[in-house]
C-alpha cells in the first residue's frame, strides 16, 4: 500500500503513520450526517463490513479509559471488555466526553493519535485480513492499513471482543 501524497487530506493519524514509516492508504467516502454507522461506511467503500472496524472508547471502573477496535457489524460485549482491560465493570464513553478525552468526534474516532495513549484492544478477526479500515481521524476518511501494522503501532492487544 502506498501512502497518499496529497498533504491537504493528511490527518494527525496519517502524519503519525508517515513519521513511523508505516504503509497505509487514505480512502475517502461520502459522509451522511444522519447515518454515521459502520455499515454506511462499508457500503461507501464497497468493502465487507467485517473489514471496516469501528473505534470505541470505554471507561473502566478500575483502570480508566481504554479503546476497543471491533468489526463494524459487531457490538462490544461490556463484560468481556471489562475483563480484558482489568476492570470489573465498564461503560461506553458518552459522546459529549469523546472530543475532550480523545480529540476526535463520533464517526471520526481513530485508534491512532488520540490526545493520550490508552490501552487498546483489537478484535482477533482483524488478523484474518491483509488490510482493514479504521477511521483516519475525521468523518469521510478511512485508513486502509495492515492489521499487524496497526496493532504494533498502537501497542494493541488482540482479544475476542
Amino acid at each position: 500500500m502506498a501512502r497518499k501524497s496529497d498533504p491537504v487530506s493528511k490527518t494527525n493519524a496519517a502524519r503519525l503513520l508517515d513519521a513511523a514509516g508505516i504503509a497505509y492508504e487514505l480512502v475517502p467516502y461520502e459522509v451522511d450526517e444522519s447515518d454515521l454507522a459502520a455499515q454506511h461506511v462499508a457500503e461507501q467503500l464497497g468493502e465487507d463490513i467485517e473489514q471496516v472496524f469501528k473505534t470505541l472508547v470505554l471507561r473502566g471502573d478500575r483502570n480508566g479509559f481504554f479503546v476497543c477496535v471491533i468489526p463494524g457489524n459487531f457490538e462490544v460485549d461490556l463484560k468481556v471488555a471489562a475483563q480484558i482491560s482489568g476492570n470489573k465493570n465498564c461503560e461506553m464513553l458518552h459522546v459529549k466526553e469523546l472530543l475532550p478525552t480523545t480529540g476526535y468526534i463520533r464517526g471520526g474516532c481513530s485508534p491512532i493519535g488520540m490526545k493520550k495513549p490508552f490501552p487498546t484492544f483489537i478484535h482477533e478477526s482483524a488478523l484474518l485480513y491483509d488490510y482493514i479500515y479504521v477511521s483516519a481521524g475525521i468523518r469521510g476518511l478511512q485508513l486502509k492499513i495492515a492489521p499487524q501494522d496497526l496493532i504494533a503501532f498502537v501497542g494493541a492487544d488482540i482479544y475476542p471482543l
